[in-house]
């Protein structure tokens, strides 16, 4: 669900109250890979519960992790992904004991690599938005071996831009559960968003 098909929602939530609709919205457009950050009020009651409600149909994780107390916690709660953006090895033992996959984040090549080195399944490449396409095509020459989830300035234009430069997902926050949605609580235009990102995504992947 991670790679398929290749858009994570990174919701940053007003409130508790808005990760089921705002799941349900995702999932009825084709987002199947929710991070549920930890600047959502309550976050880890929210993983819960979200677990509990939509975990049968889409994958849901923690971002913006940055200390292992709360590593831990959300692992308990059932996150079924772990991301931070910060280069935190110590939290590689505690997912990979629970059989979690974790993202680590780096913004350099020696990060990113120390962060591969340390177990990290996935490297999220943060804030992409000053590094774009071209850096991540860069990074890839000498370390292919990464699979790298650029978060901060992907948006549907240049989806397929960072898809084709080697990534293996991509993180989506703002352009996709935006600012004035959550206000809103317009569900359904995070569901047409959901479904343009998506299409977006297969016709890269596909092209």
């Amino acid at each position: 669900m991670l790679a398929d098909p290749g858009i994570i929602a990174v919701v940053r939530a007003k409130s508790a109250d808005q990760v089921i609709p705002l799941s349900e919205a995702l999932i009825a457009g084709g987002v199947t890979a929710i991070e549920i950050t930890m600047t959502t009020p309550n976050a880890i009651e929210a993983i819960r519960e979200a677990r509990q409600l939509v975990g049968n149909r889409a994958l849901v994780g923690v971002g913006t992790v940055l200390n292992t107390y709360t590593c831990q916690a959300a692992i308990d709660a059932g996150a079924e992904f772990i991301v931070t953006p910060i280069c935190r090895t110590e939290f590689v033992p505690l997912a990979k004991s629970a059989g979690r996959p974790i993202m680590l984040g780096a913004y350099t090549p020696t990060e990113a690599q120390t962060a591969y080195e340390a177990g990290a399944d996935f490297v999220k490449i943060f804030p992409a938005d000053t590094l774009g396409p071209a850096y991540i095509k860069g990074i890839r020459a000498p370390l292919p071996h990464l699979k790298i989830v650029p978060t901060g300035g992907v948006d549907v234009d240049n989806v397929a831009d960072f898809l084709k430069a080697g990534c293996f997902a991509l993180g989506v926050g703002g352009s996709l559960v935006s600012a004035k949605i959550l206000q809103e609580n317009n569900w359904p235009e995070l569901t047409r968003r959901a479904q343009v990102f998506v299409n977006a995504a297969r016709a890269a992947r596909s092209a």
